[in-house]
C-alpha cells in the first residue's frame, strides 16, 4: 500500500502544552498524521510474517519476501 490508498484520516488535535518550551508550543510536524503507515507495515508484519522496511509495499513485494523467507526456512532445514 501507499499514502494514496489510505481512505480520508479525520484528524483530531488534542492540544497538550510542551513544558519544555518558555511559551509551552510545540513544532507544527509533530502532529500525529502518520502512523496509518506504520500500522499498514504492522498489520502486513502480522499478516504475512515478514517486515517490509521499504515503501511501497506493493504485492509483488510483499510476495518476494514471502519467497525469501520460505528459502531461508528451507535452506535452514537444510543444514540441520
Amino acid at each position: 500500500p501507499v499514502a494514496s490508498d489510505l481512505p480520508m484520516i479525520d484528524t483530531v488535535i488534542v492540544e497538550v502544552p510542551n513544558p519544555g518550551h518558555p511559551y509551552g508550543v510545540r513544532g507544527v510536524g509533530e502532529t500525529s498524521i502518520c502512523p496509518p503507515l506504520a500500522a499498514i507495515a504492522n498489520a502486513v508484519s502480522a499478516a504475512a510474517g515478514v517486515r517490509l522496511t521499504d515503501l511501497p509495499m506493493r504485492p509483488a513485494r510483499i510476495l518476494d519476501a514471502l519467497e525469501e523467507q520460505a528459502n531461508e526456512a528451507e535452506a535452514n532445514e537444510t543444514k540441520a
